[in-house]
């Protein structure tokens, strides 16, 4: 499920807290870094759910309607294609994905508020008018609808936001990236009828870079960082920006350690996460100082890259 984009990111913020804390127990950071990559896939779980929950708000409108002592027509005869989207009976239906989330107390049910003010919105959107009005009864066209509530909905939801940091700290900044897998994932859960959780990397060999990227970055941080203070003219380590220090240190970490991953790659990387978590300079100074020192260190045969193109 993690990119090497969103893996560097993780480490990044260990490092960053090891360095500030002053800890360097590798095993302590491996888990650490190995628990924070797990709740990723527990919050695309979580966010999976939604659409359920969704359809219990819905349902439990139509039913206050019905048992009104004079509904309105609508209420007595009710559009019932939410409530029936095809889709989100295949997320009810799978017992084993259900199963999972009741275990990790991956539920909605305490979040009720937020759920009625989420369909309060939703049913407000263009978007949500045309499915519902649309003749089509298709999983098709069901998947289609929750992936737009997906798009729509969550991205900027401060409220959303403030329910996933209380529930982990580790889903911080992750919530984009979770719906982005999601988005890729619904046809194929359409598809076969089932909620196939996705394993934690999206390749085995992405577990060893991981924990190889910490492990060294923080084996290596005290002599990266004296490297860092050797080239900035009229600078000391106390005043470079922590986060840079860091970005930087993991940027030749990577660079030294992994003989297959261009130098291009590596910078750009870091010089695009800085733009995140560190200051508005920052995506310069990185960019400058980490392209100068892996061309010094490829000059003097401490970086190896094998393969075309993979220098330059």
């Amino acid at each position: 499920m993690l990119n090497r984009r969103l893996i560097r990111v993780k480490v990044f913020k260990l490092l960053f807290g090891k360095a500030m804390q002053g800890s360097d127990s590798l095993d302590q950071a491996e888990k650490e870094l190995m628990l924070s990559c797990s709740k990723t896939v527990e919050l695309y779980c979580f966010l999976l759910g939604l659409p359920a929950a969704l359809k219990e708000v819905a349902q439990a409108r139509i039913d206050a309607g019905k048992m009104k002592f004079r509904p309105t027509p609508q209420e007595a005869n009710p559009n019932t294609k939410f409530v029936d989207n095809k889709f989100i009976g295949i997320l009810e239906n799978d017992t084993a994905f259900h199963a999972l989330c009741k275990k990790k107390g991956l539920l909605w049910g305490e979040y009720d508020s937020f759920i009625k003010k989420l369909f309060a919105s939703i049913i407000t959107k263009e978007y949500y008018n045309a499915y519902m009005e649309s003749p089509e009864r298709s999983l098709k066209e069901d998947a289609e609808f929750i992936k737009k509530i997906y798009e729509e909905e969550l991205e900027d939801n401060e409220v959303l936001e403030d329910i996933l940091e209380e529930m982990s700290l580790y889903w911080m900044d992750d919530l984009a990236y979770t719906v982005n897998v999601i988005l890729k994932n619904i046809p194929a859960i359409a598809k076969k009828g089932v909620v196939d959780v996705p394993q934690t990397f999206l390749k085995e060999d992405d577990r060893e870079y991981a924990k190889k990227l910490l492990s060294r970055s923080i084996l290596n941080y005290d002599e990266y960082t004296e490297l860092v203070s050797s080239l900035v003219s009229n600078w000391d380590l106390e005043r470079l920006v922590a986060t840079d220090l860091a970005l930087i240190v993991m940027g030749v970490t990577e660079a030294v350690t992994f003989e297959s991953i261009p130098l291009k790659v590596t910078i750009n990387e870091f010089v695009d996460i800085s733009k995140y978590y560190s200051t508005p300079n920052s995506k310069v100074f990185v960019n400058g100082l980490l392209d100068r020192i892996l061309q010094q260190m490829v000059k003097d045969g401490k970086i190896v890259k094998s393969g075309r193109g993979l220098v330059e």
